[in-house]
C-alpha cells in the first residue's frame, strides 16, 4: 500500500503556471520578468530578455543568498557569459540557467524541499 506524507512547504511564494509570457505567483499572474525566493517576490526586476541581462542586473542575488540561483533564459535555452555570474560564484552561489519552463518546474521542487534557492525568470 502506498504511504502518503505530508507536504510541509513553507514557501510563501510558490509558481502555480508559466507559460511565455506569464508566470503566475501564488494567485497573481506577471507580465514581466520576476525574481522568486521561497520568502520574497522582486516583481520590478528590469530585464525582459536575455540580451537585457548583466551582472548588474544580477546584483540583488547577493542581498538575498540564495545556495543556488536558477536563471531562466526565456522561452529557449541560451548561454550565459561567465562575466555575468562569474561574481555570485565566486561568493559561493551555485548558478544553473535553463528555460523559464524548466527554472519554474526546479525552483517548485527546491523550494518544496525547503532550499534556499532563488529563480530569476526572464519573461521573453
Amino acid at each position: 500500500m502506498p504511504s502518503l506524507t505530508l507536504d510541509d512547504n513553507s514557501a510563501l511564494y510558490q509558481i502555480r503556471a508559466y507559460q511565455p509570457g506569464g508566470i503566475t505567483v501564488n494567485d497573481k499572474t506577471l507580465s514581466s520578468s520576476i525574481i522568486i525566493t521561497p520568502t520574497k517576490l522582486i516583481e520590478t526586476w528590469a530585464p525582459q530578455s536575455i540580451s537585457e541581462l548583466t551582472a548588474e542586473s544580477l546584483s540583488v542575488i547577493i542581498e538575498i543568498r540564495p545556495d543556488i540561483l536558477l536563471i531562466g533564459t526565456g522561452a529557449v535555452i541560451s548561454i550565459i557569459p561567465p562575466e555575468i555570474y562569474g561574481s555570485l560564484i565566486n561568493l559561493g552561489i551555485g548558478v544553473e540557467w535553463m528555460d523559464t519552463s524548466a527554472a519554474c518546474r526546479t525552483y517548485n521542487a527546491l523550494s518544496a524541499e525547503n532550499r534556499n534557492v532563488a529563480a530569476a525568470l526572464l519573461i521573453k
